[in-house]
């Protein structure tokens, strides 16, 4: 009989199989705004695309802190790669919260890609049997390969009882602009979605129960194990490709480092320059402290989870918190890293530099800035709101 461990084990096992090949594809992710098709099939072959669906349906049904693995390990061979297998890998336990109508129409196959964001930037017109969907949403991640897609709307007229509602329509219906040009996360090919006047059947629509995985009319609405939060959940997928990218720019430093010696001084190797010892081991301890906290967030998560509760408004800030600090944290071990290359690690052929633009560019994401992440935490340590409902 396959437990979760050996779906897990196979999962891993074949990413790191393929890690060098996604290694290889970043700089054409980055030249094309967008992951190469062959990356794709290859994530698709080692199974990520099923690891979040119910196995109910075909998949793997893993875990998150098994989620979390897994896309540590891609990210670490390419961020880009890893942010777009996040989002698909996120979105696709966000299907689960539909009824079982959607369900079985989205998880036909066992495996998927589902796209989407929660910023409600369209509008759901009731009509019969369902909605009217149109809008545009921008840093649509994952959009270009997607199978199905999530668009957040508001249903009803403004000032008469508007309601956050979310529709999942096939991405078919979707139309992309071609306007992902970026200094970092070249390769996620976050592209601005557009849907015109799109029939949504009702039960492809969820309100904002969704939040608290609290949506009906499902058949594993009382199930215990994955009716995880979502903004919590969420953060601890997005959180593994920070560490992946971190643990990716450390193998690339050291790959290098032999051999090497410092320009313009006596010293024919830099790995016997004591500052050189020092930072790498600072870079390597921030990096492994950043895995630990993750484990904390990742047990207070499942184990609410496993015994049917919900998590209180304590534990989801801190969730927030630790993801900024760790967001703060990796990004610190990188440039640690960059500080002290070469000046040769400027040149596009150096794999090191995109590690360090991509984490950089995606420290700036509005739900993942260390900034207004430490703050909701902090607020709430102090007895106040956490002023944000984005915990």
């Amino acid at each position: 009989m396959t437990t979760a461990q050996d779906n897990l084990a196979a999962v891993l096992d074949a990413v790191r199989k393929i890690g060098p090949q996604l290694r290889e594809n970043s700089a054409k992710a980055e030249s094309e705004n967008w992951i190469p098709q062959e990356s794709i099939e290859l994530l698709k072959d080692a199974g990520v695309f099923a690891a979040a669906v119910p196995e109910r349906f075909g998949g793997l049904d893993l875990p998150v802190a098994d989620q979390a693995e897994v896309l540590t390990e891609i990210a670490r061979h390419c961020g880009s790669t890893g942010w777009v297998a996040s989002v698909w890998m996120s979105s696709t336990w966000i299907a689960s919260l539909y009824p079982d109508m959607a369900q079985e129409e989205i998880f036909a196959d066992g495996s998927v890609r589902i796209s989407g964001g929660f910023t409600p930037s369209g509008t759901l017109k009731e009509t019969d049997g369902g909605y009217i969907l149109q809008g545009t949403w921008r840093f649509n991640t994952g959009v270009r390969g997607a199978e199905w897609n999530i668009c957040a709307a508001m249903a009803g007229a403004p000032g008469e009882g508007q309601q956050e509602l979310f529709a999942i329509i096939p991405r078919s219906d979707v139309s992309v602009a071609d306007d992902w040009d970026t200094f970092g996360a070249g390769g996620t090919g976050s592209v601005t979605s557009t849907v015109k006047d799109v029939f949504v059947p009702a039960h492809r629509v969820v309100d904002a129960t969704v939040y608290d995985a609290s949506t009906r009319d499902r058949w594993n609405a009382d199930v215990n194990g994955r009716n995880y939060n979502l903004i919590s959940y969420i953060l601890a997928t997005c959180a593994p490709v920070y560490i992946g990218l971190a643990k990716g720019a450390l193998d690339l430093f050291l790959e290098r480092l032999p051999g090497k010696g410092i320009t313009y001084t006596e010293w024919t190797e830099q790995s016997q320059h004591p500052y050189t010892q020092i930072q790498v081991a600072t870079a390597a301890n921030k990096i492994a402290a950043c895995e630990a906290l993750q484990r904390v967030w990742l047990e207070s998560v499942q184990s609410r989870e496993d015994a049917g509760e919900k998590l209180t408004v304590e534990a989801k800030a801190a969730v927030r918190g630790q993801v900024g600090y760790v967001v703060q944290t990796t990004k610190e071990a990188v440039e640690i890293l960059y500080n002290i290359s070469s000046a040769s690690t400027i040149s596009r052929k150096n794999a090191f530099q995109r590690s360090y633009r991509d984490i950089a560019a995606l420290s700036l994401h509005g739900l993942l800035t260390p900034v207004s992440s430490l703050e909701a935490h902090g607020r709430v340590l102090l007895g106040l709101e956490p002023g944000t409902e984005y915990i």
